[in-house]
């Protein structure tokens, strides 16, 4: 019997790479999408098949697609990652995250290679700020708003792929993703290491998370149960403080004091401004930014997991206690901490 093909985009990423490794374990013939020149430092199974697409090329795709489908038929299911979470110019994020996503769906319909499942990991960005008042909880039922160059941009993605006739998608929405590999939570863990843990505003702030193989699981899940045109927001189900995640890490970290700073929004405004400008000069793009600051400020990010629940039966494997001290252990290991 031949083996289920799975092609998994942005595969050297943190998401795609714990994909890949999934959908080995799972006995896919896997395919992990990478630009050239690319670090496959996760991606050294020998039993991985690597290609190359060109999004930003429509016509070469359409190419690229027929020639792969002559010689090895189609993906049966793709999980489409790949994307950009920060970037030197906004337009970036709607070039890349829409843009590419748009011709590589179009390329597939185009070639009749349509997969049986189209997994697209979007973000909880994608809705924008959440109810500040009441905090209740952000859910699939609500208009987006996004107010981010970078949840606008997920959104378009969004809205495109709904609006193909049958086309077999299910969008993914997760909050913030963490666990081994991950860089954007480290410098937060780095800084509680060295004594300090900063927050940005006074007012209260509710955090939600994911555990980056919680996060694989629904996924697959999503393939093997066969959703089709549906959409998730994804998350542990709990909800924490920002002094209580940074209670975690320190706990994690075996630090006994830690000195805990709250930033003032104004002074956090011109501060991303700042920093988003020495990074154009330097040509290297930050996580500190003007469109990082909307997300820095949102208060509220409740979210409503029930439809994950009903329709999948899903739990975590971890709550953030547990996947914080794993990834603490990973970076430790791996010497990032």
């Amino acid at each position: 019997m031949n083996k289920k093909k799975i092609l998994i985009t942005g595969a050297s990423g943190f998401i795609g790479s714990t994909a890949v490794e999934k959908a080995l374990a799972s006995g896919y013939e896997t395919w992990a999408g990478v630009r050239a020149g690319s670090n496959k430092a996760y991606l050294q199974d020998e039993r991985i098949h690597f290609i190359d697409l060109s999004y930003a090329n429509k016509d070469k795709l359409v190419k690229q697609l027929q020639s792969f489908a002559a010689q090895y038929g189609r993906f049966d299911y793709i999980v489409h990652t790949a994307g950009i979470t920060k970037a030197l110019h906004k337009s970036d994020f709607e070039r890349v995250n829409y843009l590419y996503t748009k011709n590589f769906v179009d390329a597939l319909v185009e070639t009749r290679n349509i997969p049986d499942s189209f997994i697209f990991i979007s973000s909880l960005s994608a809705y924008g700020a959440g109810d500040e008042k009441g905090y209740t909880p952000i859910s699939t039922h609500q208009t987006p708003h996004p107010n981010t160059a970078y949840g606008r941009s997920k959104l378009l993605a969004e809205n495109y792929i709904k609006s193909l006739p049958d086309f077999p998608y299910v969008i993914l929405r997760p909050t913030g993703v963490y666990g081994p590999r991950d860089k954007d939570y480290l410098i937060l863990m780095r800084s509680v290491k060295k004594g300090i843990a900063v927050g940005a505003g006074f007012k209260k702030q509710l955090l939600t998370f994911i555990y980056v193989e919680d996060l694989v699981k629904v996924i697959f899940e999503c393939i093997e149960k066969g959703i089709r045109r549906k959409e998730y927001i994804v998350a542990d189900g709990d909800y924490y403080s920002d002094d209580e995640f940074n209670k975690l890490v320190q706990q994690a970290l075996g630090k006994k004091h830690v000195l805990r700073i709250k930033v003032p929004l104004w002074i956090v405004k011109p501060a991303a401004f700042i920093n988003e400008k020495i990074a154009a000069i330097v040509g290297k793009p930050t996580t500190f930014n003007t469109d990082k600051y909307p997300i820095m400020k949102q208060r509220n990010w409740l979210c409503d997991v029930t439809p994950l629940q009903y329709d999948l039966g899903f739990r975590p494997d971890y709550c953030l206690k547990e996947g914080i001290e794993k990834t603490v252990q990973w970076y430790k290991e791996n010497g990032w901490l």
